[in-house]
């Protein structure tokens, strides 16, 4: 029987977020409940880019195209986790070489962002050659296991250049638990429309 992963971050709010920013949290509020004779619910506050989320191109580009855009198509099929967990600051065309990439996969990068539920602002990226890379072969999806495909490049090369290409960007996965190898995805963010970006649930399922 196949196993499946939950490879999604869980909404809190403790959680991890961008650069710890208090204001990127999510808040969490009880707006009813069972002492005041009614049912129980809650009020979500939450960042579209909060844990688990897919990236519109109009994130990152003025008029780009929204979340509605990326068909589950996009987001659903053969997968490969790549092992990243040796790189330290940048990933690197170097280091994407080895792993004889085809046009049209989705790849994970497991990096060593999956084993801290803290933010580390010196997680592993990928570096504009690495995305040059990538956007030149044609893959379809780049997923990440740090909140952001990037950090430290002036003007969002990384962001730009696989959005510029039809590369969708995922971020925010667990892949603590997760082997390297071949996986069917299933990444579904909230059906939402006309924005920049969408929380979602992540799965792999595998062997």
């Amino acid at each position: 029987m196949s196993r499946i992963y939950d490879i999604s971050m869980t909404i809190e709010e403790s959680m991890q977020v961008w650069k710890s920013y208090a204001q990127k949290k999510p808040s969490i509020t009880n707006v009813q409940n069972h002492e005041e004779g009614k049912p129980h619910e809650s009020l979500l506050t939450i960042n579209t880019h909060t844990g688990t989320h897919v990236d519109a191109p109009l994130h990152m580009i003025a008029g780009g195209a929204t979340i509605e855009t990326i068909s589950l198509e996009r987001l659903v099929g053969p997968a490969r986790v790549l092992d990243l967990t040796h790189v330290k600051g940048s990933i690197t065309k170097e280091d994407l070489v080895p792993f004889a990439i085809q046009s049209g996969e989705r790849l994970l990068f497991k990096t060593s962002s999956s084993f801290t539920e803290d933010f580390d602002l010196e997680f592993p990226f990928l570096r504009e050659d690495g995305a040059h890379y990538l956007a030149d072969i044609g893959v379809g999806l780049v997923a990440t296991d740090a909140l952001g495909i990037e950090r430290a490049q002036a003007e969002y090369p990384t962001h730009r250049t696989l959005m510029s290409n039809d590369v969708i960007i995922v971020e925010g996965l667990r892949l603590k638990d997760v082997t390297a190898g071949n996986y069917t995805l299933v990444i579904a963010p909230l059906k939402l429309t006309g924005i920049d970006a969408a929380p979602a649930r992540a799965l792999l399922i595998g062997d």
